[in-house]
């Protein structure tokens, strides 16, 4: 006979009793201001250490434009790469979104579209600088470092020119012709810093503002009579505009200044869009010259539709956070907000990011009283695995840049003209991973936001 079990005749289970452990105690060092400054230059003497080389992901690619290739061939494949001479078998120089607007520029004020559409089927890269100078614009300076160069001395480059990327040469010890290695833009150089810096980052806990980061709203004074002069613009020096503003209005304001991008605002200043510079190029892709006499409103209905979104932070976030962020993410710029509905405060580029790092050129060169007694000893990046060489793609004269976000353009090309990725929510402290692992591998073709900067 089989015996059932019931609850009277069940075998009881005796449970241990339960133990709670006290949480262990943080030794985290206190924020303080002294151990902000002693980051900073924790972090400039780790990039006097470090060349351009150890920033290259594990594998990439360099796409490499001829300078005799067609415009609009070009725009097919990338925003932004580097120009080749291949008559003189040497560096010509960038080809970047700022070409295209003075293209664009040129044209609208020179020619009609009918000319403009058909002379870009067969203008050539090497005919930029002509425009240029019949705009009257400066020509981009010819920068180059070599892939050796430490990386302290690459970033101070890249702030004293005010450019968004710099090139990389070396040279071939057989023909002794320059040989293009890779792009060092701003993105890539503060994220291998917030990767390998990761502690030190930690203690960048000041808030943005503070460190006086990025441009703020500051009107000019309204006269005593109260009433605005003309072209009153309430949020100087930060060049806006409106769903109604005509889109050559906003071409010209990326020229005029030097951007990449224009907050687009409503009637109480609060942060509906931005409009960018790689929309533009959009338009010239598909041959819509005359859609640059559209509105904002207009233009941004053939926008694609998975384009990720503005990336929106406070005065109050730290830049350790936006550090932090730059980590996880592609950023560019962020728009600075105010109250609940984001009322426009401010912009931040990651010029604004780099120069603030780096410091003048000064700066970084002696150590803080608070450190004499200290070693700083940051952490190096691990070695990564055996790179194959670059694959150089030279495309010559064959077929061929928070809280809520709102919606943002793709950045301008950096490296492969990819969007970014959604935008997180509002920064949040989290403490970065220890260790320093390699950076990530990334495609990387030529690249602000500066990206509008």
């Amino acid at each position: 006979m089989s015996a059932t079990l019931s609850p009277s005749n069940s075998p009881r289970v005796r449970r241990r009793g339960s133990t709670r452990r006290n949480r262990a105690i943080s030794h985290l060092p206190p924020y303080t201001p002294e151990s902000h400054e002693n980051a900073l230059y924790a972090i400039r003497h780790y990039l006097k250490g470090r060349t351009s080389y150890d920033t290259f992901p594990v594998s990439f690619r360099l796409i490499v434009l001829d300078s005799k290739l067609e415009v609009k061939k070009a725009l097919q494949c990338v925003v932004s790469a580097p120009l080749w001479n291949s008559d003189k078998s040497c560096f010509a120089g960038m080809f970047t979104v700022s070409d295209i607007i003075h293209l664009i520029q040129y044209y609208y004020k020179c020619s009609s579209y009918d000319a403009a559409s058909a002379d870009v089927e067969t203008f050539r890269l090497e005919s930029l600088r002509d425009i240029e100078r019949t705009l009257g614009v400066d020509p981009p300076p010819l920068l180059r470092e070599h892939p050796s160069a430490s990386l302290y001395d690459a970033a101070k480059r890249l702030i004293q020119t005010h450019a968004r990327r710099l090139p990389l040469l070396d040279n071939d010890t057989e023909t002794g012709h320059e040989v293009i290695v890779s792009i060092l833009t701003q993105y890539r150089l503060l994220k291998f810093i917030s990767i390998n810096c990761g502690k030190d980052i930690q203690q960048l806990h000041l808030p943005l503002r503070k460190l006086g980061i990025g441009t703020y709203v500051n009107p000019p004074p309204i006269p005593p009579d109260g009433e605005k002069p003309e072209g009153y613009n309430p949020f100087h020096p930060i060049a806006t505009a409106t769903m109604s503003t005509p889109v050559f209005d906003v071409v010209h304001m990326f020229s005029e200044r030097g951007i990449s991008a224009v907050p687009i605002i409503d009637e109480e200043g609060i942060v509906v869009n931005l409009y960018e510079t790689v929309d533009v190029i959009t338009l010239v892709r598909l041959g819509a010259y005359q859609s640059l006499d559209l509105t904002i409103s207009e233009a941004l209905n053939q926008r694609s539709p998975d384009f990720p979104g503005v990336v929106i932070c406070t005065a109050s976030d730290s830049l350790g956070t936006l550090m932090q962020l730059i980590k996880k993410r592609r950023v560019h710029r962020l728009v600075v907000v105010e109250g609940d509905k984001g009322r426009l405060l401010g912009i931040i580029t990651l010029s604004d990011v780099l120069r603030y790092i780096i410091g003048d050129v000064a700066i970084g060169e002696s150590q803080p009283e608070s450190m004499v007694h200290t070693a700083v000893a940051t952490p190096a990046p691990e070695p990564a695995a055996p790179e194959e060489p670059p694959a150089t793609e030279a495309a010559a004269a064959s077929e061929a840049g928070p809280a809520e976000t709102a919606p943002e353009a793709p950045p301008a090309a950096e490296e492969a003209p990819a969007a970014e990725e959604a935008p997180p929510a509002a920064p949040e402290e989290k403490a970065p991973e220890e260790g320093a692992p390699p950076p990530e591998a990334e495609e990387k073709a030529a690249e602000e936001t500066p990206a509008p900067e």
